[in-house]
């Protein structure tokens, strides 16, 4: 595998949008004890859902450690699924896999991007990360990608989102932490931004969605549903310490130009919730050392737009709420041309995220 010392954008790569053609989706097997209850295994019935639910559209790879290969090969029976051995810290494939670039010319690269657990022992949410600092490592290895490496420049797939034409959003709560690259200023990020990802734009909203312990990850809050057209997660309620965020994202949006100088028509999509884990699902979590507490106390960040667009699907999660409905209907009116498979999210969303969160597209090559 080679590693280069040029970036994306001066060698003529470019993020592609999540609707441009894949040729494969990753994930990660979830096992982790601190993090899963039950010993992962509710989760791991999940995350088969959602891998089951992708493979009806295109190909998907799920990254199993040793000692889960044989009950993750039985559990993942579907033609579509390649099940290949990788180690790792924990099951978020779109934070620590690669972020995949393409050329005109046919050629797939990925961005290899430090990853710190979200944000080191400054607030991060486990302790040692190195093995999943080396994911997006191995994945490009095994597709024989050449790789960008960001050492020292930390960013998770999940904090940002583009539109394929030189726009990106993201949040100011998440990318100028201080825990993520305290060392750069927002003019530096942005041009690592443009340097990698060959965007022109950057929209920065302030907030993600309350009690987000990514620190506000985008994907969780709002997402692309098409270039000039954004997907907010929204609430009308007042008391719901959503609304301010709402608000605040909302007026940035509605100033906002991208890249192409549009202004951004901005869908509204409905929180479901509020969502609490219960007392005997948090007593399920193995207790340990420096990871995230689960609580019956704390309110889960549940969101609908936390869904992966694949090859003519959408794949989104559902919470048993009675919002359900309201924003399978909404998905479906946004992407008329693609089939909505709402897939039971609440044991992802246990675990801190959700289908976007999980997953992490690779594009297919593009000729021009």
């Amino acid at each position: 595998m080679t590693t280069l010392t040029t970036t994306p954008r001066a060698d003529g790569f470019r993020m592609p949008a999540e609707w441009e053609p894949h040729s494969q989706a990753w994930m990660v097997w979830p096992e982790r004890p601190d993090n899963w209850r039950l010993g992962g295994k509710p989760a791991q019935a999940a995350f088969s859902a959602v891998a089951k639910a992708i493979a009806d559209f295109e190909p998907v790879t799920v990254c199993v450690s040793a000692g889960q290969y044989e009950n993750a090969r039985e559990r993942l029976g579907h033609g579509n699924i390649r099940v290949v051995e990788i180690s790792t810290d924990d099951a978020w494939v779109r934070d620590t896999g690669p972020t995949f670039v393409t050329n005109s010319s046919g050629a797939v690269r990925g961005i290899d991007w430090t990853f710190n657990a979200w944000g080191g022992l400054d607030g991060g949410l486990y302790a040692n990360w190195v093995r999943d600092d080396q994911v997006a490592r191995k994945i490009l290895e095994i597709e024989g990608c050449a790789r960008y490496r960001t050492d020292g420049f930390v960013l998770e797939g999940g904090s940002i989102h583009v539109d394929g034409e030189g726009s990106l959003i993201t949040t100011e709560e998440c990318l100028l932490n201080r825990n993520r690259n305290p060392h750069l200023s927002r003019e530096q990020i942005e041009q690592m931004l443009r340097e990698h990802l060959a965007i022109d734009t950057v929209i920065w909203l302030p907030d993600g969605l309350f009690n987000d312990e990514t620190d506000g990850h985008v994907d969780n809050f709002c997402c692309y549903v098409r270039p000039g057209e954004v997907l907010l997660a929204w609430t009308d309620e007042p008391s719901d310490p959503n609304y301010p965020r709402c608000q605040a994202a909302m007026r940035v949006l509605e100033e906002a130009r991208d890249a192409q100088g549009r202004q951004l028509l901005v869908h509204k999509m409905p929180i479901p919730g509020p969502i609490y884990a219960t007392d005997e699902e948090c007593a399920g979590v193995d207790l340990a050392a420096g990871t995230q507490e689960r609580d019956p106390s704390i309110r889960l960040a549940g969101s609908y737009v936390n869904f992966l667009i694949v090859n003519g699907g959408i794949i989104a999660p559902k919470f048993n709420d009675a919002k359900d409905a309201e924003a399978e209907a909404i998905l479906q009116r946004l992407f008329p041309d693609h089939r909505v498979v709402m897939v039971p999210g609440r044991e992802i969303l246990l675990g801190g995220g959700n289908i976007h969160c999980i997953t992490q597209q690779q594009p297919a090559p593009q000729r021009r």
